[in-house]
């Protein structure tokens, strides 16, 4: 049957919508895999820096890890996990900075992680509140920080109940737990923590985790008695 000159002129835009749809895809395809390659690696120079490296090696690496997670940020500003891994390079950069500027990296990292519980507060298995727990409670109160141990307590149980069995939240929360003094607790949540699954992407990370875990009940048992 023949084509009649209706169907071509219907045809053609429906290839190039086609064409088009396929672009997109691709497209969104080859962002998705920037993203994950990105994260990837700021994940993997995180561990590297946070538990390989000392001194000024350390404080450099932390340095250029939050240059390259802000701009992992810029590049994809509706992402909620970019947001996550700079507000945890910022506060552990914070961590190991010193007095001098350790304050505002930590501020940059509240707001950097309150952005990303804005967009998708699920995202990285409720990593977001697993490390605004830890930032609330680590970081002073008063009027030096803002620290909130109230806050802290109630993100790190928002943590567990998305990721009850994983080693970041039950080690964080165990810390803090020990840090007000609610040893039993804390030991039940420390020894669930070395519990978990090891993760095939994070070997570097759950062993220094594991370590801190193991050193940490170690002083949960000796404040026990």
């Amino acid at each position: 049957m023949k084509q009649t000159v209706h169907s071509r002129v219907i045809a053609r835009p429906l290839v190039t919508v086609c064409l088009l749809a396929a672009g997109l895809l691709a497209a969104g395809a080859g962002i998705a895999a920037d993203l994950q390659q990105g994260l990837a690696d700021i994940q993997h120079r995180w561990a590297e820096a946070n538990y390989r490296l000392e001194g000024g090696a350390q404080k450099d690496a932390f340095e250029q890890l939050a240059k390259d997670a802000e701009a992992l940020v810029a590049a994809h500003p509706d992402r909620a996990e970019p947001l996550v891994w700079q507000g945890i390079v910022l506060s552990t950069y914070a961590g190991v900075k010193g007095p001098f500027g350790a304050m505002k990296l930590a501020k940059q990292s509240r707001d950097a992680l309150h952005a990303a519980e804005k967009l998708d507060p699920s995202v990285l298995h409720g990593s977001v509140y697993t490390s605004l727990g830890a930032l609330y409670y680590k970081v002073p109160g008063g009027f030096i920080g803002f620290g909130d141990k109230d806050r802290a307590r109630d993100y790190l149980e928002k943590a567990l109940t998305m990721n009850p069995d994983g080693i970041d939240p039950n080690y964080f929360y165990g810390e803090f737990l020990f840090e007000e003094k609610e040893y039993d607790a804390a030991r039940r949540a420390l020894q669930h923590a070395l519990e978990a699954t090891p993760r095939p992407d994070r070997t570097l990370a759950d062993e220094g985790r594991r370590a801190e875990i193991r050193e940490l009940l170690s002083k949960v048992e000796k404040k026990a008695g």
